[in-house]
C-alpha cells in the first residue's frame, strides 16, 4: 500500500466549533468517520500528512486505512473534504468506513490515452476535446480502479467517444448508464476548427470599418472626439 493510503488519527473527545479552530491552529484537522454498522467518530489528523497524500490525484478515488494511536485501523473512502476559502488548509474531512462485501459509489478520474497517435490527433485544424473529467462508478472494493482510461486512438475528425464506449475494468459499472440512451452521454470529441476562428476579424470586418468613414474620411475622427467629449463632462 503507497504511503498516501495510510493516515494517522486520534480519536476526539472536545468538539464544537472552539475545539475545530483550536484544532486548526495547532496544524491539525477535525474529522468524522461514519458508515457501516458503527456509530460515528470524531478524529483529528496531522494537517501535513493529509495535506500532502490530497496531492495525489487516487486520494480521492482510492481505499484508504485510518489508524489511530490504540493500533486499531479502518479501511475508509474520501466522502467530503473542506479547504479554506483562500488559504492552502483542509478545515475538514469526512471519511465512511468500507466493507468488503458492499458495493461503494464513488467519483473516479478519467485518463485519456492516444489522442496523439489518433487520426483525429495528426489531422492539422482538428481539436480534441475532453467533456468529462471523472465518472460515478459502483464497485466493490477489491474492484475500485484509482482512474478509468480511455481510448482515443482510433478517434477520426468529427467523431465522438461515448460513456457507453468506455472499456471498464471487471465488476465496475457506471452509475449515469441506466439502460436509456438519453443518459448515454459524450466523454471526449474531435471538431474541426477553422483558420480564422478566435482571430477577432475577417473580411467582413473591414468592409464595415470602411463604411463608417466618410467622404473626408473623418467619420471615425468625428466619433472619437464625441467620446472624448462626453468622458470630460464625468
Amino acid at each position: 500500500m503507497s504511503d498516501f493510503h495510510k493516515l494517522s488519527a486520534d480519536i476526539r473527545e472536545d468538539v464544537g466549533k472552539g475545539a475545530s479552530r483550536r484544532l486548526r491552529r495547532a496544524g491539525r484537522i477535525p474529522a468524522v468517520l461514519y458508515g457501516g454498522d458503527k456509530d460515528p467518530v470524531s478524529l483529528t489528523m496531522e494537517h501535513r500528512q493529509v495535506w500532502h497524500a490530497a496531492e495525489n490525484e487516487a486520494f480521492f478515488s482510492s481505499i484508504l486505512e485510518i489508524t489511530v494511536a490504540d493500533g486499531r485501523s479502518q479501511q475508509v473512502v474520501v466522502r467530503d473534504m473542506q479547504r479554506h476559502p483562500f488559504k492552502n488548509f483542509i478545515t475538514h474531512m469526512d471519511f465512511m468506513r468500507v466493507s468488503d462485501t458492499e458495493a461503494l459509489t464513488i467519483s473516479v478520474p478519467l485518463h485519456f490515452a492516444g489522442e496523439a497517435k489518433s487520426p483525429a490527433g495528426q489531422t492539422p485544424g482538428v481539436v480534441i476535446q475532453h467533456q468529462l473529467t471523472d465518472v460515478e462508478i459502483e464497485a466493490l472494493p477489491k474492484h475500485l480502479p484509482e482512474y478509468i482510461e480511455v481510448d482515443l486512438s482510433a478517434l477520426e475528425p468529427g467523431d465522438a467517444v461515448m460513456l457507453s464506449q468506455i472499456v471498464l475494468p471487471e465488476g465496475v459499472t457506471l452509475t449515469a448508464l441506466g439502460g436509456d440512451e438519453d443518459d448515454d452521454i459524450m466523454v471526449a470529441n474531435a471538431i474541426h476548427v477553422s483558420e480564422t476562428q478566435g482571430s477577432g476579424g475577417d473580411a467582413d470586418d473591414e468592409g464595415d470599418e470602411d463604411a463608417d468613414v466618410d467622404a473626408d474620411g473623418e467619420g471615425d475622427e468625428a466619433g472619437e472626439d464625441g467620446d472624448d467629449a462626453g468622458e470630460d463632462k464625468d
